[in-house]
């Protein structure tokens, strides 16, 4: 009987060691399968949700549509913080945290230390590499926190590659971190090349060189006609319009554009930014640097992130209901496809991840929505500013109490408000209250109720998200609905509503599910998703949650 037992026993023993190797094994082999050689975030500037769905059946197969069938969706994505501006935003994606931890608080904002305008990447300490412009010196000093890509960097050994590029130096330089190995951002005006800073290199490789000095950029000084009929662009409003500005040149806001005139009267190379050709040149430079920096290549993750810009100089100036946008979207699916057919083909077919979303949408044109009967409207920003600062030195029997208003931020002198003995909590109430009896003003807040409470949803939480303890100011307001400081042309962003926050969210690629989710998640999701999938460390500001059903 005891001989049975322990031949049972025995067996068991058996069985259970071998069904762990094969556990253990699956999960080795798991982890080898998703494992990516090369990581693509991909951030389309000023990319409304709903743009994914307005255009959705006039995109082709191989781009949008491949990434929404073939990958996840996440349909009720959002910008969770106050100002959905393109530096917080693209911090934000990359860190997987809120200006509240990563300190980008805006594209500018003011510092109480130096009483100076700070640039979000502006570096004085550095060369620029590649121009002789000032436009070269920037660097992420002001970047707290780590990004995603900083994070592969140093599990890697720093042997996995980042490589960053974007028209906008800010969406370059905030998406790859303090150790990206090159960003690269475009120079307009009268050269028109890519450049660089110090921070990273010491001088342009060989193939930054050999493409700026190819024809591929001078190539998109052609005429901007549409893609297709402009009479079958039923998603948009018409050409003609009282809501566009256009370019400076040209009368009318309408097709064509003759870029090769026109770009005398509005800055030379600058004007391909400001069509959808600045995406196509972007992925012309994004597909040369694939090849140029052997991305993919070896057993160590690279990142190479990207950054469209010219969707948000295009809805600027057009407006989001505008042909000119539907066109670029129509176009810029094209663009999509040409750079995952160059994965494919580079890198390799699974080989691959990529993330696409974008920093934040943007507002119809209150002038539009006026002529529709939707209240909107205009708020005018200096003579508000003005009329505060008048009203607190009038009540107050002093000069300079305020000492800078930008942002939708006041912020005071509390060197002034100490040496004068007053009471710096009553002056934000008193700013507060003075606000709120304003036309067009929404809702107040003050420093002292930011860093005293905790707010879980509403306009409270998402200024709290945005509200930097050392850099942000003392008191903050927020407009109506569709009241923005902007001219009476053009789109703008900047708000908590869900025009501005609400934007895409796909993933595609190694290790990712096929799926869609309409449960809400959030900008600071992204980071420690991508952290789970290739099994590194979160960065180390994140707040964000993993969305599960992404991963495979």
């Amino acid at each position: 009987m005891n001989l049975i037992f322990m031949i049972f026993r025995l067996t068991s023993i058996i069985v259970l060691l071998f069904l762990s190797a094969n556990a253990q094994e699956k999960i080795e082999n798991d982890t080898k399968k998703i494992k990516p050689k090369l990581v693509i975030g991909i951030v389309v500037d000023q990319m409304r949700y709903d743009y994914l769905t307005r255009f959705y059946d006039r995109f082709g197969e191989g781009g949008f549509k491949r990434m929404i069938r073939y990958g996840f969706s996440c349909k009720n994505h959002h910008v969770d913080y106050i100002p959905t501006t393109t530096a917080p935003g693209h911090a934000s994606i990359f860190t997987g945290t809120t200006p509240q931890n990563h300190g980008i608080i805006g594209n500018t904002w003011y510092d109480k230390i130096s009483k100076q305008k700070i640039y979000c990447v502006q570096d004085n300490t550095v060369s620029p590499i590649g121009t002789s412009s000032s436009a070269g010196k920037m660097s992420p000093i002001q970047l707290k926190v780590t990004t995603i890509a900083d994070q592969n960097r140093l599990h890697t050994q720093m042997k996995g590659r980042t490589i960053s590029i974007a028209i906008k130096d800010r969406g370059a330089i905030l998406s790859g971190g303090h150790t990206a190995n090159a960003a690269y951002w475009f120079r307009g005006k009268g050269q028109g090349s890519w450049i660089s800073s110090a921070y990273y290199i010491t001088k342009l490789p060989k193939w930054v060189v050999d493409f700026n000095e190819s024809n591929i950029i001078d190539s998109y000084f052609r005429d901007w006609v549409t893609l297709y009929e402009i009479d079958s662009y039923i998603a948009s409003g018409n050409d003609n319009t009282q809501f566009e500005r256009g370019f400076k040149g040209k009368e009318k806001a309408i097709f064509p554009y003759d870029l090769l005139r026109l770009k005398e009267f509005n800055g030379q190379y600058d004007i391909i930014k400001h069509t959808p050709y600045g995406n196509s040149l972007t992925v012309d430079f994004a597909v040369a640097a694939i090849v140029g920096e052997k991305l993919g290549k070896d057993e160590h993750t690279d990142f190479l992130t990207i950054s469209f810009s010219s969707t948000d100089y295009i809805g600027h100036n057009f407006g989001v209901n505008s042909k000119e946008v539907e066109d670029t979207y129509l176009r810029l699916d094209q663009d999509i496809e040409r750079l995952l057919l160059a994965l494919d083909k580079k890198v390799g077919k699974g080989n691959y991840t990529i993330f696409l979303t974008s920093d934040h949408g943007a507002t119809q044109v209150p002038q539009y929505l006026k002529s529709v009967k939707i209240p909107a409207g205009y708020f005018k920003e200096a003579s508000v500013h003005l009329d505060m600062k008048y009203y607190i030195s009038s009540l107050y029997q002093r000069e300079n109490i305020i000492e800078n208003i930008s942002n939708n931020e006041v912020f005071l002198n509390y060197e002034l408000i100490s040496n004068q003995n007053l009471d710096v909590v009553e002056i934000q109430k008193k700013i507060a209250r003075y606000l709120l009896t304003l036309e067009n003003i929404d809702k107040v807040y003050t420093r002292t109720q930011l860093e005293n409470m905790s707010y879980a949803y509403g306009t409270g939480a998402l200024l709290q998200k945005g509200f930097h303890q050392k850099r942000s100011g003392d008191v903050f307001y927020t407009l109506a609905p569709s009241i923005i400081a902007y001219s009476k042309t053009g789109s703008s962003h900047g708000s908590g509503y869900v025009y501005d926050s609400h934007v895409p969210l796909l993933f595609y690629g190694n290790g990712i599910s096929q799926g869609v989710t309409n449960i809400k998640t959030t900008v600071s999701d992204i980071a420690p998703t991508i952290s789970v999938l290739l099994g590194i460390s979160n960065p180390n500001g994140v707040t964000g949650n993993i969305i599960d059903e992404v991963v495979d």
